[in-house]
């Protein structure tokens, strides 16, 4: 008989003593793959929910005067609008002057640049209501791309038409307005069909409108920032500094204390993966080498038996370490299955609410690594321990 048919026949000859082996392994597998799949989908379930909507980045002209860092309405520290602080009332409109601002041809050309999803120009100006001294900021964005800055709606709805305008909360309030009721400025009257906020001051004190009708109110063709965000599998600083290169006119502002809580957020859940994948792993191998030890206990006499009849050392070691080969590589295709399943049941019964799965190559394949290498590892120690018995201490043995 062959080697190999040999160590075939043997695992399918004891039927109980193997599949106890394989299920031994198979946990093992399945829970690296469990857990491992559990805390990839979080830090990327967490990652998809820190980025979705807002803009990665915003691009200004490079002479732009007192942005802050953190986009919104030029609130915050340095906040402004570059150009001048005085109300135009003279000639009929009252609008403050955007200050330096992005030409449209450049925004369609950030737009068709690879690795942009998304940009949206924004325009930033302030007026006086009409009968008033009270300055309004003022916000022109389309409807679609509000939620680049940040902005969400609590109550009503997002404008549709060029008649139509949203209240910061702190606007609405100071303002005394509500859904339905109405804005005058520039001789112009705007509806308010809903309330916004950002979470930041400054900004939920204005108010938006749809960016070409901000335009034309102010004169204006252009835009006072884009609003960038990074596609999938692109860097937002790499992004960022090949706008800077392309076009030197601009420059690109981030929130960094924002961003670095994100990183610093996704770091602490990839760390948590990497100790309960290490943990996963003590535990598998802990139980894989039991259940070899086990395997080979039970078959002592036999060994020999085999080394009686002129078995070497070397050799009773190859049997059992493919023995655990096979068994390792039937018990990972089994602890896959389990792993993935256990998993989907999980997210399925909202057990794991939020948390999208995200099965990778590169998790399928440590698994597999990982168990057939506990496989192979569990089954040298007892492997080797069989090699050394004496045949007449081995055929004692009951």
């Amino acid at each position: 008989m062959k080697f190999r048919s040999l160590i075939i026949k043997n695992i399918f000859r004891n039927k109980s003593r193997s599949i106890l082996a394989i299920i031994g392994i198979a946990i093992g597998a399945a829970a690296i793959l469990g857990l491992g799949l559990v805390t990839d989908s979080l830090a990327s379930s967490t990652q998809q929910a820190l980025t979705t909507g807002a803009a990665d980045f915003s691009v200004l002209p490079s002479s732009f005067g007192g942005h802050g860092s953190g986009g919104g309405f030029g609130g915050g520290s340095g906040g402004g609008f570059g150009g001048s602080s005085a109300f135009n009332g003279s000639s009929g409109a009252t609008f403050v002057s955007a200050g330096q601002t992005i030409d449209q041809s450049t925004l369609n050309s950030i737009q068709q640049m690879p690795g942009v999803e998304t940009a949206a120009g924004v325009l930033r100006s302030a007026t006086e209501l009409n009968g008033t001294t009270q300055p309004l900021t003022l916000l022109g964005i389309d409807s679609q791309d509000l939620s680049l800055d940040d902005v969400q709606i609590t109550n009503g709805s997002a404008f549709t038409s060029s008649n139509q305008i949203i209240l910061g909360s702190t606007a609405a309030t100071g303002l005394n307005k509500t859904i339905g009721d109405q804005l005058t400025f520039d001789n112009q009257t705007f509806i308010v069909v809903g309330i916004y906020e950002t979470g930041d001051f400054m900004s939920d004190r204005g108010a938006i409108l749809s960016l070409s009708t901000l335009q034309n109110l102010t004169n204006t063709t252009g835009v006072s920032q884009i609003l960038v965000k990074a596609s999938n599998g692109t860097s937002p600083t790499s992004l960022s500094s090949q706008i800077t290169q392309n076009y030197t006119n601009l420059t690109t502002s981030t929130s960094l204390s924002g961003f670095n809580r994100m990183n610093n957020g996704i770091q602490i859940i990839e760390s948590g993966s990497w100790a309960i994948t290490l943990i996963a792993l003590l535990v598998a191998g802990v139980m894989v080498v039991a259940t070899m030890m086990k395997s080979v206990s039970d078959r002592t006499r036999e060994i020999g038996v085999l080394k009686a009849v002129g078995w070497n050392k070397r050799r009773i070691l190859a049997l059992i370490i493919g023995e655990s080969m096979i068994l390792a590589s039937i018990a990972t295709v089994i602890g896959l299955i389990i792993g993935v399943g256990a998993v989907e049941v999980l997210i399925s019964s909202h057990i794991l609410n939020g948390i999208h799965i995200a099965l990778s190559l590169n998790l399928v394949l440590e698994a597999v690594g990982v168990a057939l290498f506990l496989g192979i590892v569990g089954g040298i120690y007892p492997a080797y321990r069989a090699s050394r018995l004496a045949p007449t201490e081995a055929l004692r043995y009951e």
